[in-house]
């Protein structure tokens, strides 16, 4: 297996993404976070979620699923304690997209706009479905998918990690068997937005590993998003 990460503040001056791997002796979990709030609490809010990924997945026999499910219901209670702690009620929230991975099979998870996709085969997969207001607009045919990318309410999020009164609404795959030759790439939208899946892809095509592959990408997002108040793009590039 080869991985790597990137994260980018973009334009902005402080980088509310955040990236992480849990690793034990048969599981790594990767996590992508991008934080909302602002005023600090944006970033607290991703790292949180982050953690609590990592404590799960790295304390846990349990089978995949149970473990993913734990570690996304683990993040919201940590979420919930830390705005306890700062006196900030609702004003620490998260997307969260994760990929678990073991010896014979594969999870993932999400909540929000950060999205998972898949490449094998030289085809590419988004696996994930925004939970955000223009995806819910692709669903009732108003918009078409292209059209999500810089919506002006492509940043309403539907379901987040954060939200006190109400367990957080995040969806699980059903585990699938692991392949040779699989690639994943975990992003926040600040890095989706500003690259075409078609575009990822003839990327991954001329990359040498994970690394020079995210290299590529960021190149092109940078060079494309200059000038133009880029959000914090954050990705995982995951090589089976």
């Amino acid at each position: 297996m080869d991985w790597a990460a990137i994260s980018h503040p973009g334009s902005r001056e402080v980088n509310e993404d955040s990236t992480g791997i849990a690793e034990t002796q048969d599981v790594r979990c990767f996590v992508v976070a991008d934080g909302l709030g602002g005023h600090g609490m944006g970033d607290t809010a991703s790292q949180t979620a982050v953690e609590a990924f990592r404590s799960v997945f790295q304390g846990s026999s349990a089978p995949l699923t149970q473990t993913m499910e734990a570690a996304f219901l683990h993040a919201q209670d940590q979420l919930l304690a830390e705005q306890d702690r700062l006196h900030v009620p609702a004003q620490m929230k998260t997307t969260a997209v994760a990929l678990a991975v073991d010896q014979t099979h594969l999870i993932w998870g999400h909540i929000g706009d950060s999205r998972l996709y898949s490449f094998r085969w030289g085809r590419v997969r988004q696996l994930t479905r925004d939970h955000s207001v223009p995806q819910m607009l692709v669903m009732t045919k108003q918009i078409r998918p292209q059209a999500i990318r810089f919506h002006p309410d492509r940043n309403m999020l539907l379901r987040v990690l954060g939200l006190a009164g109400e367990p957080p609404r995040f969806e699980l795959s059903p585990p699938k068997k692991r392949k040779k030759k699989q690639v994943f790439l975990l992003c926040t939208d600040g890095f989706w937005e500003w690259i075409t899946e078609k575009e990822m892809a003839h990327c991954l095509r001329s990359a040498a590993s994970a690394e020079d592959w995210l290299t590529r990408m960021e190149q092109i997002i940078l060079s494309r998003g200059e000038g133009l108040q880029m959000d914090n793009l954050s990705a995982i590039g995951v090589w089976l």
